[in-house]
């Protein structure tokens, strides 16, 4: 049996200062909008903004 598809998708997160990016997983039902979050940027060495890549 096929799995059903759920509410969770895959996203990327990339850096605005370099070409670092995170993968996390978000529920497309309550976050709809592009996520943005400050993290660190080991390239950069300090902590940055990181916008939702499609």
């Amino acid at each position: 049996m096929a799995k059903k598809e759920g509410k969770r998708i895959t996203i990327k997160l990339r850096s605005s200062e370099s070409a670092y990016f995170y993968s996390t997983k978000k529920n497309k039902l309550n976050t709809s909008s592009r996520i943005e979050l400050n993290k660190y940027d080991p390239v950069v060495r300090k902590h940055v903004a990181f916008k939702e890549e499609k």
